[in-house]
């Protein structure tokens, strides 16, 4: 691995550690009963909504939990050095992608910014979802090449939670107001990571088909 490749590497794991402890954050808050970041612009009566809070801490949870076990699958020397280990991690991604992918779908029809940051939310929950479902049955039957190439799409999508917050507070500062931003930050915080994702998956020979 080249000093670029490294240090590629090394930013691509410290966002994807730093970002997975965000949740922590509001489960801290959470006990002071005080609210911060985007609970701020959400409603007193949604804030007392018990169904919504499990879906938000759901999300945000197990979310954390797939960017912080994810990154590692992709170290090649890493995986192949046990494979027990990995398919370990690789059940705990699965397990924690689909629960925040599913809470996810929920609580993005309540998503700040009105119907744009509904849709935008909404789809990136269904694509997370569907691209881990792939990868997992794509490694029962046994298609490695396949299985590869979905979890890299799927991991594509979850790290749209750190693009996410690399994007904002840029957006929010060209549009000057945080709505719009946040309208924006829907989409461009997966869609090219959809994009990047396929392209790797080329440059690595892999296929979905």
């Amino acid at each position: 691995m080249n000093t670029t490749n490294k240090v590629a590497w090394f930013v691509f794991a410290f966002l994807a550690i730093g970002v997975s402890l965000y949740p922590l954050m509001y489960i801290y808050y959470a006990f002071d009963d005080v609210e911060v970041a985007l609970r701020l612009s959400k409603s007193k009566e949604l804030l007392t909504n018990v169904v919504w809070n499990t879906g938000f801490y759901g999300h945000i949870s197990f979310g954390g939990l797939a960017l912080l076990v994810g990154w590692v699958q992709f170290g090649k020397r890493f995986r192949n050095a046990n494979l027990n280990r990995h398919r370990l991690i690789g059940r705990i991604y699965v397990v924690a992608a689909v629960v925040s992918g599913l809470c996810g779908i929920f609580i993005a029809f309540y998503a700040t910014g009105g119907i744009v940051a509904q849709i935008g939310f909404l789809c990136l929950g269904i694509v997370w979802l569907y691209f881990t479902a792939m990868a997992y049955l794509a490694i029962k039957k046994g298609d490695v090449n396949k299985h590869q190439a979905f979890m890299i799409y799927s991991y594509a999508a979850c790290f749209a939670a750190v693009t996410l917050r690399l994007w904002l507070p840029l957006l929010t500062i060209a549009f000057g107001s945080f709505l719009p931003a946040y309208r924006v930050v829907a989409w461009l915080c997966w869609v090219p990571n959809i994009f990047f994702a396929y392209f790797w998956v080329k440059r690595k020979g892999l296929s979905l088909g």
